[in-house]
């Protein structure tokens, strides 16, 4: 697959970003993917890669652009238990940074970019999130009803949380297709409950769904977390979620 690195324009400077799309040329759906809290890194080329082949445009942005290109903090070619909680102790304070009003600024610049890529075809996109960028899909879904017809988030943090703008709270703004896959552990089961009830009072197609025997993070072969029969699962869960909100319209 043909790909590509792009700086992003946005109110607060240029957002280092990595996109892949189809052989061929032509104009192809475009896709939002947010990465996890280690940031654009092979994986997440890959992952890009691997779903352009599927027929979509594909933009990943490094969304701590702020603190430096990707990646952020120096990470290991496999991040293992032994030094995954060293390296979140490094990131997680440049996460929190990351308040809503900078997502939401972000979120107007990379779909503005995206859909007047020459490559991306005219009509509506596309967004998704792993970890962390689960919560920034929601927040750009809701934020641009008009624009994105399908969200996907797997495994998420901080979809549910006691915060007033709490990405659950604002879901009656909701129009796009949903999946959430989760692993075990990552909500309770009350929070859970919260997001059901606001994507059944949104009217909205939407799945949740909990894994089976996973642990959070499962879908990055980098990572100790991963499960190469939870990351089919989301492929065969995802890929149907875009085909029928980009392509059948």
């Amino acid at each position: 697959m043909p790909t590509t690195t792009l700086r992003i324009p946005t109110p607060d400077g240029q957002a280092d970003a990595f996109a892949a799309f189809p052989d061929g040329g032509g104009r192809h759906p475009g896709v939002l993917l947010y990465p996890d809290a280690f940031g654009v890194r092979p994986e997440l080329e890959e992952r890009a890669r691997e779903l352009s082949g599927h027929g979509y445009y594909v933009l990943v942005p490094n969304f701590l652009y702020r603190h430096g290109p990707a990646p952020v903090t120096e990470l290991p070619e496999h991040i293992g238990e032994e030094i995954r909680p060293e390296i979140i102790g490094r990131l997680m304070p440049l996460i929190v940074e990351h308040t809503t009003e900078r997502i939401l600024r972000d979120a107007d610049a990379y779909l503005g970019f995206l859909t007047t890529r020459p490559e991306v075809a005219p009509g509506p996109v596309a967004v998704i999130g792993y970890c962390i960028g689960a919560p920034l899909a929601m927040r750009t879904a809701t934020a641009h009803p008009d624009q994105v017809a399908a969200v996907a988030g797997f495994h998420p943090g901080f979809l549910v949380t006691d915060a007033p703008d709490s990405p659950h709270r604002l879901v009656p703004h909701l129009t796009a297709r949903v999946h959430i896959g989760l692993a075990e552990g990552d909500m309770t089961p009350e929070a859970l409950g919260e997001l059901n009830k606001a994507l059944d009072a949104a009217g909205v197609a939407y799945t949740t769904e909990v894994y089976p025997d996973t642990i959070h993070g499962f879908t990055m072969s980098d990572t100790d977390a991963f499960s190469p029969s939870a990351l089919q699962r989301h492929w065969d869960r995802l890929l149907p979620l875009l085909d029928g909100a980009l392509t059948d319209g």
